[in-house]
């Protein structure tokens, strides 16, 4: 007799684990991850822990009994997805869910790791909510409140390894080295994101990388045309943006509302939209942008 789920001469478990290439891995795994959890084991035949950690997936893969899937890929053979998903070694180990990578982790793992690992996906809403990512990017949150920034970068960096296009943290990353004055590495994890890519974090390092790069080096020369004439309205203005480029931005917000207050509608309003493009740049919700509208909020309606 045969049993649902066989065919003649194939036994049940026919289908939960394949090898696939390049040319197939869209269909194996991100359009098969939406009906079930896929898991991607990214291997070579030279790699002595992938040949340890290959038995154990499997077993627990078909200990799982259709709840998961285990798709393996030669990276010698078939490299592109492994740098697309930014595989640095191996083995490196994906799990997708919905079409996206959702958890995963590199090298080898004790048998009991690697069965909690399939476990957790084999599980009813395995990937969903309450994923590796969120439980990472809710604890950089909870590091950034403490200012415990090392602790959040950490965070970060983990989940671009299981997501290498996850806004949020590519943002907060960005964000991090953005206030540590590293703009140039800040630039560089931009380029992690689609251009279209919208997150209040992206958004800001954009503005204040855009703010840098027009921004004068040194404020010496404008600071001497003030002094000889504080309606210098051009030499407030590049003040200000040379303060903010370089980390005072409270300083740059108050020469740019001592600005307006003078002569609001100078150059068209120019000091009131480089204090919003400030505001942009230290981010939305901070101190900068609170008090800086505060103060606006008291010179216009006073």
């Amino acid at each position: 007799m045969t049993l649902i789920g066989e065919t003649q001469g194939q036994p049940a478990t026919a289908g939960l684990i394949k090898d696939t290439t390049d040319a197939s891995f869209i269909a194996d795994v991100v359009d098969a991850s939406r009906t079930v959890p896929v898991i991607v084991d990214f291997w070579a035949t030279w790699c002595g822990p992938c040949r340890q950690l290959g038995p154990s997936l499997e077993k627990a893969v078909l200990a799982a009994k259709g709840a998961v899937k285990l798709v393996k890929v030669d990276i010698d053979k078939n490299p592109a997805y492994a740098e697309q998903l930014r595989v640095q070694s191996i083995p490196a180990v994906f799990a997708f869910v919905d079409g996206k990578p959702v958890d995963g982790f590199m090298g080898a793992l004790p048998d009991s790791e690697v069965r909690a690992f399939v476990d957790r996906l084999a599980r009813p809403g395995g990937g969903g909510g309450g994923s590796p990512v969120e439980e990472l990017l809710g604890m950089a949150k909870e590091s950034l409140e403490l200012g415990d920034m090392g602790g959040a970068a950490q965070a970060y960096a983990e989940v671009l390894q299981i997501d290498p296009a996850n806004v949020k943290a590519i943002g907060g990353m960005a964000r991090l080295y953005q206030q540590a004055g590293d703009l140039e590495r800040a630039a560089e994890v931009l380029e992690m994101a689609q251009a279209d890519a919208r997150d209040p974090d992206i958004d800001s390092v954009r503005a204040a990388l855009a703010l840098a790069a027009t921004a004068p080096s040194e404020t010496a020369e404008f600071e001497t045309r003030l002094a000889g004439d504080p309606d210098d309205h051009e030499a407030r203005v590049e003040l200000a943006k040379a303060m903010a480029a370089s980390g005072r931005m409270h300083e740059a917000v108050d020469q740019l509302i001592e600005s307006i207050g003078r002569d609001r509608a100078w150059n068209d309003e120019a000091a009131r939209k480089q204090l919003l493009t400030i505001f942009e740049a230290a981010g939305p919700m901070s101190d900068v942008a609170k008090q800086g509208r505060r103060k606006l909020s008291a010179l216009l309606f006073s």
